[in-house]
């Protein structure tokens, strides 16, 4: 018993480093590529091919076609990419995922404790964070060259032992249970490659065949899919498509190659087990994604229509955009109009919640108003490409007022970016630092707030009725808020001389909200001025001598 017991202990820790090593990993190597991988995404998934290879390579980076798929149910649910550019990266991903379990085959468990060492004193020593991410990447490598060695060993223990050779030929003899409970272990794991690897290891140690083996795989396909489907529950509609055309598209796959397994085993099999196993998933997956390729637009169209969006969901979508109404430029552009005016009253929503970040740590409000600045963004990208499409061929007075149009959503959704990524920002650091602002510094942000909300209506009220006077009045309290800012700001420097010990410890931030306010103001009214521009009544526009 004691030995059955150190060789279970034995395999499961092997599987927990190797889990730890491609975490780590993975979460290293997102850490070098964060910053160019929505740019990369949204670049190359235009043509469908560049979207296989990109999910190639996403998922070289990011050891995990999970991690991939995940990737692209949070771009998809903001509204980045569509459900038809995704469905060629999760072909490409399903590719890229048999990378890991290819270099796996070879004999590398023994370098795993070298190179985790080597690659720990850089680590250690390194100074520049480039640096130790590249190194810390290479760590959990190593990490999970060593796990494997762990479970090499101790599934060659538990072969000894009669309750694990009854269980594994148990599944032998009943592939549908192998396949479930594969897929089950890959899902709790969030890896298909320990899956398969551990399959790799039972069938070089002859505790099952190559045949069995290849259930192991199918599994591991399906239960990848379970790390998307979970990111996909907290999403929105595309979100949920995104997840659903992974998983249908994995379980449709296994459907298709379960009755051809024995000839695939047969015409693939070489002798080299370890190699064996990784050469069918290569050829499996590769073979799919070739035959699916084709149907991946009629694929995105059917799980479109079996998971529409909820009457919530729509009224954060595009709602007058309607390719009918290109026939007529001056319909599409009032249609236009009303839809950016849907865009204003998110914009406004988070202008009018944004103070109240400040007042408690609110982890929903925070989550709230990231998912409205995704609103923003999409319905910000949806207008500008609808009028882009229609601008060459407008007439002349149509032609400015798409203009007009494109610059005011583009400077509505970079004050929804304000608040989104700066004033978030503030109230996390403060909530952070455990402060708090003075009385006296809490009555100024109050009035500026409520004086860039104030301003907010004015703008959209001017945008969508042209009145000049209305214009007037805009710039006027715009240049009142400038003002405002200036006393505030003075008032806090007062606090400072007498030494507030509120406003000593609040002061960068109190003075960065003041300013992010008066950004605010600054983009939701430039709109205005093309308006005055050729009447000044007011000599409110500026002079040049």
């Amino acid at each position: 018993m004691p030995l059955l017991h150190s060789a279970i202990v034995l395999t499961l820790g092997g599987v927990a480093i190797f889990l730890l090593g491609m975490n780590t990993a993975s979460e290293n190597l997102q850490k070098i590529a964060a910053d160019r991988i929505r740019d990369i995404v949204t670049t190359l998934t235009r043509k469908p091919i560049l979207g296989v290879v990109l999910g190639i390579g996403l998922t070289m980076i990011l050891q995990s076609s999970g991690a991939v798929t995940t990737l692209m149910v949070g771009l998809g649910s903001a509204g980045v990419i569509t459900l038809a550019r995704v469905m060629s990266v999760i072909l490409g991903a399903a590719i890229g995922s048999t990378l890991t379990v290819q270099v796996l085959s070879f004999n590398v468990a023994q370098f795993g404790l070298p190179v985790f060492a080597l690659s720990f004193f850089v680590y250690f020593l390194a100074k520049r964070r480039i640096i130790k991410n590249c190194a810390a990447a290479v760590m959990g490598f190593g990490l999970l060259f060593f796990g494997l060695e762990l479970i090499r060993l101790g599934t060659e223990d538990l072969r000894n032992f009669e309750i694990f050779q009854i269980f594994i030929k148990t599944l032998s003899e009943n592939p549908f249970y192998a396949i479930l409970l594969t897929a089950f272990f890959t899902g709790v794991t969030c890896s298909s490659a320990v899956t398969i690897s551990l399959g790799m290891t039972l069938t070089a140690h002859n505790m099952i065949s190559l045949e069995d083996c290849v259930y192991w795989i199918y599994g591991a396909n399906i239960g990848t899919t379970a790390t998307a489907l979970i990111a996909a529950s907290g999403g929105n509609y595309i979100g949920r498509q995104v997840g659903w055309a992974h998983a249908f598209y994995k379980i449709a796959t296994v459907i298709l190659f379960l009755p051809f397994t024995h000839l695939m085993v047969s015409y693939l099999q070489s002798g080299d087990i370890t190699h064996d196993v990784a050469n069918i998933n290569t050829f499996y997956n590769v073979l799919a994604a070739m035959i699916f390729f084709p149907f991946a637009k009629k694929g995105a169209e059917l799980v479109e229509k079996v998971f529409p969006p909820n009457k919530e969901e729509m009224q954060y979508s595009v709602k007058y955009l309607k390719k009918k109404d290109w026939e007529s430029p001056s319909v599409s552009v009032a249609h236009a109009e009303r839809e950016a005016l849907r865009m204003t009253d998110v914009v406004i929503s988070m202008i009018e919640d944004s103070l109240k970040m400040f007042r408690r740590e609110d982890y929903d409000l925070v989550e709230e108003m990231r998912r409205r600045d995704d609103r923003a963004d999409l319905l910000a990208r949806e207008l500008n490409l609808f009028l882009a499409q229609q601008l060459d061929q407008a007439p002349e007075g149509l032609r400015k007022q798409m203009l007009r149009l494109m610059y005011f959503v583009t400077d509505m959704e970079a004050a929804a970016d304000v608040v989104d990524n700066q004033l978030i920002e503030l109230a996390q650091k403060k909530h952070h630092m455990k402060v708090n602002f003075s009385e006296e510094g809490w009555k100024d942000l109050e009035e500026i707030a409520s004086a860039v909300l104030q301003i907010s209506h004015m703008s959209i009220a001017c945008f969508q009725t042209q009145d000049k006077e209305l214009a007037a009045k805009v710039i006027f309290h715009k240049r009142n808020v400038r003002r405002l800012e200036q006393k505030m700001r003075e008032s806090h420097i007062s606090r400072l001389v007498k030494g507030t010990p509120e406003s000593i410890i609040t002061s960068s931030i109190h003075l960065d909200v003041l300013g992010e306010y008066r950004r605010i103001v600054g983009l939701v009214s430039n709109h205005v001025y093309s308006l005055m521009k050729e009447t000044d009544r007011y000599g409110l526009l500026p002079r040049r001598e």
